[in-house]
């Protein structure tokens, strides 16, 4: 078999091996963390699997009854796409590259020369390259943090469907002014930590909150706590996943995959960002950012505010048409 030959097969062997995980939320997030058990050095595996946590969490909330109550049918429906798009777009282009990574280990020899063949950045294939003969393993998490941000930026942050449905409307505007939106990161003793997010339009703030969010994972006093949550309790999209360790009563958001179905995604002519677009140096700067212990406090006091308004609200509607 020629060379030409073996590498189509390499490349047939990634496409199809990424299709088969990149269903749902929950099989990508499993891929995700699968991944990191088997190859340690490759950080962002494990962020990507946290925050794709995070990502089913917030689809299967719009099932939530304040949710239902004050967001149509069409509006719910467009937050899980926008969730859904950014989730299965990164996975398309962030698999890939972990399953080449893994072969050229297997081969002994660099195989990222396929890069550009599964329309991976210029940028990437250069960290990947850097990567395998310096083993920086907090750059090549910077690198790919970077990258995924990027990567999403144009086919959903800026494209028009998302942008003047979703983004420049009331719902997400209010939700983003007050904070509503968080990556938790759960224990099974309790206690979470993670950020609030905020400004998810801006390109600069996602790269710099994953950033954060990679220093908090990677704190010698936590870091066992998160892996033990993830290798102990099976991602079903539902909160209940870790709401069952913090000792408090809340509504239960469903099962993800009793509440949606499959989506197939049509694929996309895809552009360099990196050529397209280009690199700020602060970008790669080392992750900083304190200890946000217990972000429960914040996340679940602002989650009792929208409850106490929807109570309210669906008190006021009796009476006004009691009258």
């Amino acid at each position: 078999m020629n060379l030409k030959q073996r590498n189509h097969d390499y490349l047939y062997y990634i496409i199809n091996k990424t299709n088969q995980h990149n269903v749902d939320n929950i099989s990508r997030t499993k891929a995700y963390q699968n991944f990191y058990m088997e190859f340690f050095e490759i950080r962002w595996a494990f962020i990507a699997s946290m925050v794709s946590r995070n990502a089913g969490w917030n689809m299967t909330d719009l099932y939530l009854s304040p949710y239902q109550k004050m967001l149509s049918f069409d509006e719910r429906k467009r937050f899980f796409m926008t969730y859904e798009r950014a989730n299965w777009l990164i996975f398309s282009d962030a698999y890939p590259q972990l399953l080449i990574y893994k072969l050229s280990l297997q081969l002994n020899r660099p195989m990222f020369h396929l890069l550009p063949e599964l329309h991976v950045s210029q940028f990437m294939v250069r960290e990947w390259k850097h990567f395998w003969k310096n083993n920086g393993q907090e750059r090549l998490m910077i690198a790919l943090i970077i990258n995924e941000q990027n990567v999403i930026q144009k086919p959903v942050i800026q494209q028009s469907y998302f942008k003047y449905h979703i983004f420049l409307r009331i719902p997400y505007l209010l939700q983003d002014f007050l904070f509503m939106n968080a990556i938790i990161l759960p224990t099974m003793s309790g206690n979470l930590y993670g950020a609030l997010v905020h400004d998810f339009t801006n390109l600069t703030k996602r790269i710099n909150l994953g950033k954060r969010i990679s220093s908090i994972i990677f704190q010698p006093l936590i870091y066992n706590h998160l892996l033990e949550f993830a290798k102990s309790n099976e991602h079903t999209g539902s909160r209940r996943d870790y709401e069952q360790f913090i000792g408090k009563k809340f509504e239960k958001s469903p099962l993800l995959r009793t509440t949606y179905p499959v989506i197939t995604h049509q694929d996309i002519i895809r552009k360099d960002w990196y050529i397209n677009g280009g690199m700020k140096k602060k970008w790669m700067k080392s992750p900083t950012g304190e200890l946000t212990e217990d972000v429960s406090h914040s996340f679940y006091k602002k989650r009792e505010l929208l409850y106490a308004y929807y109570h309210l609200k669906t008190v006021l509607n009796r009476t006004e048409a009691g009258t």
